[in-house]
């Protein structure tokens, strides 16, 4: 077992509790990490035996289009998501940070972290 990590993925996203942040917009960013099995990766050097993080940067852009109010129905679509593309994963890790939260304070970014 082992795991495989894309972090700091950053979009521009429509999400958000108040009908403004989703009209206006906002940054976001993603770290995921899958736990699979990549022995035979590892041996034979071969794509076709890992996870393709390229397939999880592609399931992010696509989750990430379609309007939430929540980071954590974000994260959730992104780890359902990720197991139907690779069901052989045994744990995905998502953590969602929406920059500049509209909390009426200085803050840099909001985040949540969800595993399943």
């Amino acid at each position: 077992m082992g795991t495989i990590s894309l972090e700091g993925m950053e979009f521009f996203a429509y999400h958000g509790y108040f009908a403004e942040e989703q009209k206006m917009g906002n940054r976001y960013s993603l770290d995921i990490t899958v736990h699979t099995d990549f022995e035979k990766a590892a041996q034979e050097d071969r794509l076709s035996d890992t996870v393709n993080y390229v397939d999880l940067y592609q399931v992010a852009v696509k989750v990430m289009q379609e309007p939430a109010r929540l980071l954590e129905h974000i994260a959730y679509r992104l780890i359902e998501e990720i197991k139907k593309l690779h069901p052989e994963i045994g744990r995905v890790e998502v953590s969602v940070s929406k920059f500049n939260p509209p909390i009426g304070g200085v803050c840099e970014r909001s985040r949540i972290t969800m595993a399943g």
